[in-house]
């Protein structure tokens, strides 16, 4: 393994354990998608086994499902929280952590990259606390300079979809299977565009509140104002703690 790989282990590492420390015994948990949250979620396990910590933690995806069961984190189903709003103030969960594909300065996210946005989005929405874990890579002055915008979209719908995303100011490519023929199915069954913008996007919200308008559209990866922490894990093993109040 290459130094820079070794590198960026370590400071995923670092942010998803810095994540799982946050956790109190009581509490329930959003349970984010992708490698940075795959060590959070293990040392949650280890915290369950050696401590006897009680929680229990809605997963994002069908995968951080099945690392959470590995790991002996008891799981809720959404249905379990007994919801009648999906909205943070009703405090269906004390906690969400995700990572992110990019973060801006004011704590704006894209995600995506793993295909459950949207699923990734409604859990982060009953969170009375989001906490987002990264390395330093992560980090962008400008929200799609680096990384394109996930749109989740019906299959029937992708061409119109696409013309709009173009009107928007997007180039948008079908994302394909990596080791099978076809384009990448979500969880829901649906396709996912890449939204590129090649200057990155000057002003997220309306864009974000565009894309949901689109007939066709499930959801997106940007993520606007949800954010309350943000772990930025380092190579060397320290945690910079960054909070919205800072920002």
């Amino acid at each position: 393994m290459d130094n820079a790989k070794t590198d960026a282990n370590a400071a995923k590492r670092a942010a998803g354990e810095a994540a799982a420390a946050l956790v109190e015994s009581g509490m329930r948990l959003g349970l984010g998608t992708g490698s940075t949250t795959a060590y959070a979620i293990e040392a949650l396990g280890r915290r369950v086994r050696e401590e006897g910590l009680d929680i229990a933690g809605v997963p994002t995806s069908f995968a951080a499902e099945r690392l959470a069961r590995q790991h002996g984190v008891p799981l809720l189903s959404l249905d379990d929280l007994g919801l009648d709003t999906i909205a943070p103030e009703a405090h269906a969960l004390d906690l969400a952590m995700d990572g992110a594909d990019e973060v801006s300065p004011s704590f704006d996210l894209t995600k995506g990259r793993g295909a459950a946005q949207v699923r990734e989005k409604v859990v982060a929405a009953l969170a009375a606390r989001f906490v987002v874990l990264i390395d330093p890579s992560k980090d962008v002055d400008r929200l799609g300079s680096r990384m394109p915008i996930p749109v989740e979209v019906l299959p029937m719908a992708e061409p119109a979809v696409s013309r709009s995303l173009r009107g928007l100011g997007a180039e948008p490519t079908l994302r394909m299977g990596q080791s099978k023929d076809g384009p990448v199915v979500t969880d829901q069954g649906l396709w996912v565009l890449d939204a590129h913008f090649a200057d990155g996007i000057a002003d997220p919200e309306p864009l974000a509140t565009a894309i949901d308008g689109l007939p066709g559209v499930l959801g997106h990866g940007l993520f606007i104002g949800m954010t309350s922490d943000v772990l930025v894990g380092l190579p060397d093993g320290s945690v910079e703690h960054r909070t919205r109040e800072e920002a």
